[in-house]
């Protein structure tokens, strides 16, 4: 019960920004929504995806969020290490793993707000809802931003008390992974080097899988392997960080 209190804690203290300012929501979903309306109806007037363009494209919308929102969660603890506020939290008797759990539910709750409000703005769009499958992939898109924010704190915690290596690797990683997960144009019309490239991304599986089951199809092979991909990445993201937080900042 102690356990559970410490990470209500820490929850509400993550989230009381949000709460207080909830059209920052919103504004960090400027990329995103950029994308969605003026990128999506050029893909729609072509053809340029194997498939529906709002079934292919909303997907991909939905991991970039992915790693532009949980990939960062670090910077807000590399600010608390910063400033001293993780200090005086740690002489406190609140549980380290609590101080992990809190701030990566606080991360689910956000990722999952925003992709609740990208769906709901691109059905009118043209997005054909299927429930179980939008609700399946959702499930898959919680769990991979918990093992990114994971990876996060962890990197934000090597890299304090100056943060360049993580300013560094974030921006490093994060467009490569982007850019070669397909999400905005088929891998497939590229070269061959390029398609050897994505095969090894796992954010790649990712991205199929979601496509697969925002389509309704929960049998296809893609959604095997991103959903092995994805709990591969939480399972790692969170042993990693628990492990760091255990050893002490």
């Amino acid at each position: 019960m102690t356990f559970f209190r410490d990470t209500a804690t820490i929850f509400s203290r993550e989230f009381a920004p949000v709460w207080r300012e909830p059209l920052s929501l919103v504004f960090t979903m400027a990329q995103p929504l950029l994308f969605l309306y003026l990128f999506g109806p050029l893909l729609e007037s072509g053809t340029a995806t194997p498939g529906p363009a709002w079934q292919w494209f909303v997907p991909g919308i939905l991991i970039m969020m992915c790693l532009s929102g949980p990939l960062m969660a670090g910077y807000f603890l590399l600010l608390d290490l910063i400033g001293g506020s993780m200090e005086r939290l740690l002489v406190t008797p609140v549980s380290r793993t609590a101080l992990l759990v809190g701030r990566t539910l606080k991360e689910f709750v956000v990722l999952l707000a925003q992709a609740v409000l990208i769906i709901g703005l691109a059905v009118p769009l043209g997005l054909d809802l299927h429930v179980p499958g939008v609700l399946t992939g959702l499930t898959l898109l919680v769990v991979f931003g918990i093992g990114l924010g994971g990876l996060s704190f962890v990197l934000a915690i090597v890299s304090a008390p100056g943060g360049e290596l993580f300013y560094g690797i974030t921006q490093v990683v994060m467009f490569p992974l982007l850019l070669l997960s397909g999400v905005l144009l088929p891998v497939e019309n590229g070269p061959g080097w390029l398609q050897v490239a994505a095969s090894i991304n796992p954010v790649t599986y990712i991205v199929e899988a979601e496509r697969s089951l925002f389509a309704g199809r929960f049998l296809d092979a893609p959604v095997v392997w991103g959903t092995a991909a994805a709990v591969v990445t939480a399972l790692l993201g969170l042993h990693l960080a628990r492990r760091r937080m255990a050893r002490g900042l």
